[in-house]
């Protein structure tokens, strides 16, 4: 049970005793100081009472209107076609079938950068400074030749 429950409860039972010391007939003196005493134990337990109640938690809902951000000055970006001839299209050496990233900086470091350098690579040259065989090498090759010609 509820504290402040219990001190109202009290705080009745002072008001209580209170009317019943007002109805008796008693001597003036012995009334009245009664009749004050218990009126003022009511007062004091419904403010006991009243400070033992549970808080209310109040939530305060701020909403903000944010302004748009301000646009950015636009700006047109002019850009020049590249004739398909005069544009060489650079591969990546992982883009060849059989060629991973391992085996692309291998062949980088052996200055072989793109697809193009590599379809004009000797297999044999490969083979023996790569130690692959020169099937897999004329492989590679052969597979560098024909992305060549699809772009």
């Amino acid at each position: 049970m509820r504290s402040d429950y219990a001190l109202y409860t009290v705080a009745i039972i002072f008001f209580i005793i209170t009317g019943i010391v007002f109805a008796i007939q008693m001597d003036e003196t012995y009334k009245s100081l009664g009749i004050i005493t218990t009126a003022v134990l009511g007062i004091f337990f419904i403010g006991l009472g009243y400070t033992q109640r549970p808080k209310v938690e109040t939530k305060t809902i701020t909403t903000t209107i944010e302004a748009p951000p301000p646009t950015p000055p636009t700006t047109q970006l002019v850009q020049e076609e590249i004739p398909k001839e005069t544009a060489p299209i650079r591969r990546e050496l992982t883009e060849v079938k059989g060629i991973g990233a391992k085996r692309a900086e291998q062949l980088k470091a052996l200055s072989i950068v793109s697809v193009e350098d590599l379809a004009k690579a000797s297999a044999k040259d490969l083979a023996s400074k790569l130690k692959v065989s020169p099937k897999i090498a004329e492989r590679w090759i052969e597979n560098a030749k024909k992305l060549i010609e699809k772009s």
